[in-house]
């Protein structure tokens, strides 16, 4: 099956070559390549072990790329740390919740702030606890959160708890966004709030954003281009209603639902 073409993009705020994983010999992602243009929305889908969150795993450094090389606004990242990717504007969500159950909403993003701060600013906070006070006010409204900021994280429901994700990423200001199935857990009355809280973020933050998703109404609402992974390759990158009648596509994922 022949790849699909990169579009060419004046200005990318991030670049895929050959980007590939593979444990033991067996390949989990193999030969990705595109790019991310700034101010970009761009969704994945793909069935279950198609390499989405695979992918988005190289991207943040949690893996190790095999083959191929990732940068970021033009520098060499493929052998950057997790933690020298965030300071260079990388932010990520993931599937699962890792929040602390005690710990109040507004501590949760203060503790960021101290996190994104670095070792010798967080001292100095943990002296001076009000020192991010404003900037940790200013997360929580935009989030939507201000009324649950002494509220322990184990109180929230799971749409709360995905707005609090995104608070803790917010407040060290990140450049590129990945997201990883933030509907995931979701009850339907809560996910079209959820849905303008990622797009505020994306048009009025002006952040670039990738995301998994498997709500297709959710993602062909919020995305300028839609990424379809098959077996750990890039099978499409188009426009969502490229992607949509696309009969490879369709075939290999979409099938008689659409």
């Amino acid at each position: 099956m022949p790849r699909p073409a990169s579009p060419v993009v004046a200005t990318p705020v991030l670049r895929l070559t050959g980007l590939g994983w593979s444990v033991r010999g067996v390949p989990i992602v193999e030969d990705v390549s595109f790019s991310v243009g700034e101010g970009e929305f761009i969704a994945f889908i793909g069935p279950n072990g198609a390499g989405k969150t695979s992918l988005f795993n190289l991207i943040s450094g949690i893996c190790p790329a095999s083959a191929g090389s990732l940068e970021l606004d033009g520098a060499d990242i493929t052998a950057e740390s997790v933690h020298a990717r965030a300071r260079r504007g990388l932010g990520r969500t993931f599937q699962t919740s890792s929040l602390w159950p005690a710990t109040t909403v507004a501590d949760h993003v203060r503790l960021a702030a101290q996190a994104a701060a670095g070792p010798r600013a967080s001292y100095r906070i943990w002296r001076r606890a009000d020192r991010y006070a404003d900037q940790v006010a200013e997360t929580l409204a935009r989030t939507e959160l201000a009324h649950r900021a002494d509220t322990p994280a184990s109180a929230l429901s799971h749409g709360e708890k995905r707005k609090l994700e995104l608070a803790v990423l917010l407040v060290s200001d990140p450049r590129l966004i990945l997201l990883d199935e933030p509907m995931a857990g979701v009850s339907a009355e809560e996910v079209p709030a959820l849905t303008e809280l990622i797009r505020s973020v994306h048009r009025d933050l002006g952040r670039t954003v990738l995301m998994v998703e498997h709500h297709m109404d959710v993602l062909l609402g919020l995305a300028d281009r839609v990424a379809v992974m098959h077996h750990g390759t890039l099978l499409a990158l188009d426009t969502p209603d490229a992607v949509m009648a696309d009969a490879t596509v369709q075939q290999a994922y979409l099938g008689e639902a659409l």
